[in-house]
């Protein structure tokens, strides 16, 4: 057993791993069914008008507004029918005095027409039209380019794609995007006693839980995960493990990092490359460690489920997101009462988990080991390292999941 020493704090290990990446440079050609929540690595200026004709904004009849100007209830404009125009219709006809073209919602506006009057304020027998009320010049009508004039910006880069924004690349024609690749993450767990889930469990063996909560944690925050599987708690396996996963951009392994005999991966980093931290003053997750290999950085978690996953939220998003394009995630908070007192050993920042519950947090922490911790919980409190008990009733600011 090698206990860990000089713990660094919580707020230095964030700093220094944030620091360490870079976003990546790297670009792909995206194609737009594909491009939601991609980084655009190029500003998308449009090649047309958005709409390209003048339409109409509803269902009715495109006329001269002055034509309309006297029209009333009693006393209806009285105008002949000489088009009907669907969506897709090309106008071929010119409205003048004393004439309309019936329109549909989208309809291109025919040549001589300055306003179109809703089809509830008309009424038409053959070709003869009566329009009930007046309109005014352009009402009605959208207007070319109104939407999106040629030349335009409409991405810029560095933008995350929204559904509105792949919308308005589909509007102007783009079939597809030039973006930011998605940072390539190796997972590789340790453990002689693991399988994945869907096997058969034999005596002695627990199902692998970090491997697919890195995975999420990683799709979640613009990260492309590669599960390279199970590593053997053996120093030659840990030592091939590892120079596979430098193909990719980042690599995580889950377990190996505390102090047991058979806790070797930080081990191998150090003998290839370089160790930044090992061991964070923070519960759970303080077997933490991070270095790098070939420029690569190398994240080492703790094997239990909680801790591991807390320190996915707290370590491995904003080092994705920073090398993914995405801006930092901004936590959303709530202040309530905790609903049970808590007592704790000082000595490091606790993320301690809680479910909210008839308007209190309830703490939701088992131990580390306990993926419940988490899945059950709706957000953490922070308790600060020198805070060794939260009464009941006091007010807790809860940063939820």
């Amino acid at each position: 057993m090698r206990p860990l020493k000089g713990l660094i704090s919580f707020d230095e290990a964030q700093r220094i791993a944030i620091d360490f990446v870079r976003p990546l440079r790297r670009t792909e050609a995206v194609p737009l069914p594909e491009a939601l929540h991609r980084v655009a690595a190029e500003d998308v200026r449009s090649t047309m008008d958005v709409p390209r004709a003048d339409r109409s904004a509803m269902d009715g009849y495109a006329v001269l507004a002055d034509d309309t100007k006297e029209a009333s209830e009693t006393r209806p404009a009285a105008l002949v029918r000489i088009d009907t125009l669907h969506a897709q219709d090309v106008p071929r006809k010119r409205v003048t005095s004393g004439s309309c073209a019936e329109v549909a919602t989208g309809s291109t506006i025919p040549p001589g027409a300055t306003a179109v009057v809703r089809v509830e304020d008309t009424d038409r027998d053959g070709e003869a039209v009566k329009i009930f009320a007046p309109v005014r010049m352009g009402q009605n009508v959208v207007r070319r380019g109104s939407d999106v004039r040629r030349g335009s910006i409409v991405v810029r880069a560095g933008e995350e794609m929204t559904p509105a924004k792949v919308g308005v690349l589909a509007a102007v024609g783009r079939a597809q995007l030039k973006a930011f690749v998605r940072p390539t993450v190796a997972i590789l767990t340790t453990g002689d006693e693991l399988v994945p889930p869907g096997q058969r469990i034999q005596p002695g063996q627990v199902y692998d839980v970090n491997t697919y909560t890195m995975a999420a944690v990683t799709r979640e925050n613009g990260g492309e995960p590669i599960l390279l599987g199970r590593v053997s708690d053996r120093a030659a396996a840990v030592r091939t493990a590892l120079r596979r996963g430098l193909d990719n951009d980042l690599i995580v392994f889950t377990g190996g990092s505390s102090a047991g005999e058979r806790d070797l991966v930080v081990d191998i980093i150090r003998s290839l490359g370089e160790v930044l931290f090992h061991g964070i003053a923070i519960k759970p997750g303080k077997p933490t460690a991070l270095g790098h290999v070939d420029g690569k950085p190398v994240l080492v978690m703790p094997g239990n489920p909680t801790s591991c996953l807390t320190n996915g939220y707290v370590l491995l998003r904003p080092m994705l997101r920073r090398m993914a394009h995405l801006p930092p995630t901004s936590p959303r908070t709530v202040e309530v009462p905790l609903g049970n007192l808590i007592e704790r050993i000082r000595g490091r920042l606790e993320f301690h988990t809680v479910r909210i519950a008839d308007g209190t947090a309830v703490s939701a922490f088992k131990e580390s080991s306990a993926i419940t911790s988490m899945a059950h919980a709706d957000g953490y409190i922070e308790i600060p390292a020198d805070v060794d008990r939260i009464e009941k009733g006091a007010s807790v600011r809860v940063t939820l999941f």
